[in-house]
C-alpha cells in the first residue's frame, strides 16, 4: 500500500473528486484511505479526568474499486426471535460439540481433538461459562451454530433448524410487522424502569433513615452482612399508597411499564404500589439484568402473605428464571456442580457461608427451562431439602424432569427443623462444606429411602412404590446409568432385574404412544430479526493496526457499559457516567478512524447501532452472530488463552483485572493505536516526499512537509501522554 500523487488518480479512479488537502492511499489498483491531517473540532463531550489524545482526521474510502466487489447481502425470511432465543438458549456447547468430539475436563473447560484439522495434541477448547469454542491450532472458533455452520457446511438457517430438531424445538418463521417492533421497544422499557426501581429501593434501604431502621435491620436480624446485602442488591420499598410509584413518575417514567413490569397496580384511578413495606429481593436475568422481584412483607398480619412476586411479564417467566444464576455461573463451571435451594434467603445465606454455587427455583416446582439453564453449566446438581418430611416427599415427583435431562442428582437432607439459611449459619464454610460431602446421597436411594418408611409390610404400597422408583428410572437417557441404578433398585427393593426391566418396557411403550399423539404448542410470538443483518465486503486486505484494533473490540466487548468516568453536564449541573463504549467509540468518530478489516468495520457499525439499548450484552451477542466471520472474531478476541493484552502489562504495570484501571488502560489503547496510525502515516508521506523531491514536483512537496510536520507534532503529543500513562522500557 503506498500514497498516490493526486496528479496519478483522476486516470485511475475517473469518478473521484479529488480534496486538496488529502492524501490518498493506494494499493492492489485499490483506493484505500483519504488521510486529510487538518485538526477536526472535538464534539461537546466534557473532558474526561486524564490527559485528552490530539486529534487528527483520517476520512475513509472503503473499497473504492474499479469494479465493484461481490457482497455477502443474504437477506432471507425472517425467524421469529422468540424461536431463535429459546433455540440460543436451549443448545449447550458442551453437548453440541460432543455429538462430533470426544470431550474431557480441564478446569473450567473442555479439552478434544480439533474436528476441522488434523492433530495429534488437543488445541480445540470448549467453553461452556462463555457458549462458545475456540481451537487454538487452526483458529476456529464460534457458538454452538457456528459449530454446525462449520461442521456441516450449511447456513445460519440450517444450523438453527438443525438445533430446533435436536432440542424439539418448533421453528417459527414470519415477517416483522410494526406491532413486532413495538414489543421490542416496551420490552426494552420494560427492563429499564425496574433497573429504576431496584436502585430505588436500594437507596430507600441505605440513604432513607426509615428504610434503614426497618429494612436494612431485618436484614442485619437475619444476620446478613452489609457486603452480601450489596451484592445482591437488596432493597427496601417503603409502606404507603404510592411512594415509589410517584418517584417513578416523576423521574420520567410512563405509568404502562410501571404496570406491565407489576411494579404499580392500577385500577380506573386508583394506584398502588406492590411491594408498598417491603424488603425488596431483585431477580437477574443469565446476563445480570434486573427482570422482576420478589418482596418479602414486614408486617406480622396473618392476612398479608408473606412473600410477594412479580407477576408474568414481557421480560420476566418465572418457570424460564431460576434465582441467583447470574452470581453463581462461573463457580457452578469450576465446581461442575450446583446446588439447588428453595428461597432467596437461602441463596443469599450460602453464599455468606462461602458456596457461592447455589440457586434457587423460587419455591415454584422446577420446570424444563430451568433444568436446562442450569445445565448450561454443569450436569450435576444436588438438591437440599429442609427437614420437612412431607415437603420432600410432594417436591420428588417433579425431580424426574431433572433425570431426563440426563442430569446426575444427588440429594441432601437437613436435620429436622432446618433450612438452608438458618443451617449455613450454624457452622464455619469448611464445616458446611464437609457436611454436604459426607451426607449427600444419590437421588433414587434417597427416594426408595423415604418412601419405603412405613410401608415395608404393606404388599400393595410397595407394588406403587416399585412402580414409582421405576418410573424414575424410565426417564434417564443414558443406558448405562439406567442399568446401573436398576441393579440398585432390585437390591434394595429385593425385586428381580427382569422384572424391572419388563415395568420399564411398559413404561416406555405408553409415553412413546403418548407423545405421537401430543400436538406441538408453538412459542409465543415476538420480535424478528433477519437471518443476516448487515453485509460485509469480502476484501483481502492486510490490516497494518490489526492488533491495536482487537485490542480496542476486546475491550468494547468485555468492558463496554463499565463506568470510566464521571462529568457534570453544562447546563443541567447532573453528573452523568460516560461508558467505556461511549468514550471509546467517540474517540474513533472524532477522527474518523475506520478499520480496513471488513470484518472489525461491521462489528464497531453494530457497536453503534445497539450500544444504547438496555439489555444490549455485547459479548453475548457478537459470539452468536448470524455472521460466521463476525462469532469467530468474537470468540477469538474473548478467548482466555490470551487474558491479559501487552499493552496492558508494558513497562511493569500489572493490572490484576481489567475493570480496575480503565481510566488508565483504555485511553492508552486509544492512544496506542492513534500513534500507530500517525506513525503509518508518517512513514508513507515521507517516502512519498522522497518521489515528488525525484519529480521535482516541489508543491507537492511542500504540502507533504506541511502534513508531515502536523503530524509529527501530533506523534509528540501522543508519546509524551503514554510516557505519562507508563513508562515503557527504553
Amino acid at each position: 500500500m503506498g500514497i498516490c500523487a493526486r496528479t496519478a488518480l483522476p486516470s485511475t479512479f475517473p469518478n473521484l473528486r479529488l480534496k486538496p488537502e488529502a492524501i490518498y492511499l493506494v494499493a492492489d489498483n485499490r483506493l484505500k484511505i483519504g488521510i486529510a491531517v487538518l485538526p477536526t473540532p472535538r464534539p461537546s463531550r466534557p473532558s474526561p479526568p486524564f490527559p485528552s489524545p490530539p486529534h487528527f482526521h483520517i476520512s475513509t474510502i472503503s473499497n473504492f474499486h474499479i469494479s465493484n466487489p461481490p457482497i455477502f447481502t443474504t437477506f432471507v425470511h425472517m425467524i421469529d426471535q422468540a424461536t431463535v432465543q429459546r433455540i440460543l438458549d436451549t443448545a449447550e456447547i458442551t453437548e453440541v460439540v460432543g455429538e462430533f468430539v470426544t470431550l474431557k475436563r480441564r478446569g473450567t473447560n473442555l479439552l478434544g481433538l480439533c474436528p476441522f484439522h488434523n492433530e495429534k495434541t488437543p488445541s480445540f477448547n470448549v467453553s461452556p461459562a462463555k457458549g462458545i469454542y475456540k481451537c487454538f491450532g487452526c483458529g476456529k472458533g464460534g457458538s454452538a451454530v457456528n459449530f454446525i455452520m462449520e461442521h456441516e457446511h450449511l447456513s445460519f438457517v440450517e444450523s438453527l433448524r438443525w438445533l430446533a430438531k435436536k432440542y424439539h424445538i418448533e421453528i417459527q418463521e414470519k415477517e416483522e410487522r410494526p406491532e413486532d417492533i413495538q414489543e421490542r421497544n416496551d420490552h426494552e422499557s420494560q427492563i429499564i424502569v425496574s433497573e429504576f426501581a431496584q436502585k430505588y429501593f436500594a437507596e430507600q434501604l441505605w440513604e432513607n433513615e426509615y428504610g434503614r431502621a426497618v429494612g436494612l435491620s431485618y436484614f442485619h436480624e437475619r444476620g446478613f452482612r452489609d457486603e452480601i446485602i450489596k451484592k445482591f442488591g437488596l432493597g427496601y420499598c417503603p409502606d404507603g399508597k404510592e411512594p415509589f410509584t410517584n418517584a417513578a413518575l416523576k423521574e420520567g417514567y410512563k405509568m404502562e411499564f410501571l404496570e406491565k413490569t407489576g411494579l404499580t397496580i392500577k385500577r380506573d384511578e386508583w394506584v398502588r404500589d406492590r411491594f408498598a413495606g417491603r424488603v425488596m429481593f431483585p431477580v437477574h436475568s443469565i446476563s445480570g439484568r434486573v427482570i422482576a422481584f420478589g418482596g418479602r412483607t414486614l408486617s406480622q398480619e396473618k392476612s398479608i402473605a408473606k412473600y410477594l412476586n412479580s407477576p408474568e411479564s414481557d421480560i420476566y417467566h418465572k418457570s424460564r428464571v431460576v434465582y441467583g444464576i447470574y452470581l453463581a455461573k462461573r463457580m457452578i463451571i469450576q465446581e461442575d456442580k450446583c446446588y439447588l435451594v428453595e428461597g432467596y434467603t437461602d441463596v443469599i445465606a450460602m453464599h455468606q457461608a462461602g458456596i457461592e454455587n447455589v440457586v434457587a427455583s423460587s419455591g415454584t416446582s422446577l420446570t424444563v427451562d430451568q433444568i436446562r439453564l442450569i445445565r448450561r453449566f454443569t450436569k450435576n446438581i444436588t438438591i437440599i431439602y429442609d427437614g420437612d418430611q412431607a415437603g420432600i416427599k410432594a417436591s420428588l415427583r417433579g425431580i424426574d424432569l431433572v433425570l431426563e435431562e440426563g442430569i446426575n442428582v444427588k440429594v441432601l437432607p437437613l436435620p429436622a427443623g432446618e433450612d438452608p439459611d438458618s443451617f449455613s449459619k450454624a457452622m464455619s464454610s469448611t464445616e458446611l462444606t464437609r457436611y454436604i460431602k459426607e451426607n449427600e446421597t444419590d437421588f433414587i436411594k434417597f427416594k426408595t429411602k423415604i418412601l419405603l418408611t412405613g410401608i415395608e409390610n404393606d404388599p400393595l404400597s410397595r407394588a406403587r412404590l416399585i412402580t414409582d422408583i421405576v418410573s424414575s428410572i424410565s426417564v434417564i437417557p443414558e443406558e448405562i446409568v439406567r442399568v446401573e441404578y436398576l441393579k440398585e433398585c432390585s437390591r434394595l427393593l429385593e425385586v428381580r432385574e427382569d422384572v424391572l426391566y419388563n415395568e420399564i418396557r411398559k413404561l416406555k411403550l405408553k409415553k412413546n404412544e403418548a407423545q405421537s399423539n401430543r400436538e406441538s404448542v408453538p412459542p409465543a410470538e415476538q420480535r424478528t430479526v433477519p437471518e443476516q443483518q448487515i453485509a460485509i465486503e469480502i476484501a483481502d486486505v492486510e490490516n497494518p493496526f490489526e492488533l491495536e484494533e482487537k485490542e480496542i473490540l476486546r475491550v468494547l466487548l468485555k468492558c463496554g457499559p463499565l463506568k470510566i468516568y464521571d462529568y457534570e453536564h453544562e447546563e443541567s449541573g447532573e453528573w452523568i457516567s460516560e461508558t467505556v463504549a461511549n468514550y471509546v467509540l467517540s474517540e474513533l468518530d472524532i477522527d474518523n478512524m475506520v478499520s480496513v478489516n471488513p470484518v472489525i468495520r461491521a462489528i464497531l457499525e453494530e457497536y453503534r447501532l445497539h450500544i444504547n439499548e438496555p439489555d444490549f450484552d455485547a459479548t453475548r451477542f457478537f459470539t452468536v452472530h448470524s455472521d460466521h466471520r463476525i462469532s469467530q472474531f468474537a470468540s477469538d478476541i474473548i478467548s482466555e488463552r490470551h487474558p491479559l493484552s501487552p499493552f496492558w502489562e508494558r513497562g511493569g504495570s500489572h493490572i490484576e483485572k481489567e475493570e480496575d484501571l480503565l481510566q488508565v488502560v483504555v485511553p492508552k489503547l486509544v492512544r496506542e493505536y492513534k500513534l500507530r496510525v500517525v506513525s503509518a502515516m508518517m512513514g508513507q508521506i515521507e517516502n512519498q516526499m522522497k518521489i515528488a523531491d525525484a519529480a521535482k514536483d516541489y508543491d507537492l512537496s511542500m504540502e507533504l512537509q506541511a502534513s508531515h510536520q502536523k503530524l509529527k507534532s501530533i506523534d509528540k503529543i501522543l508519546s509524551k501522554q503514554l510516557d505519562r500513562t507508563v513508562n515503557p522500557k527504553k
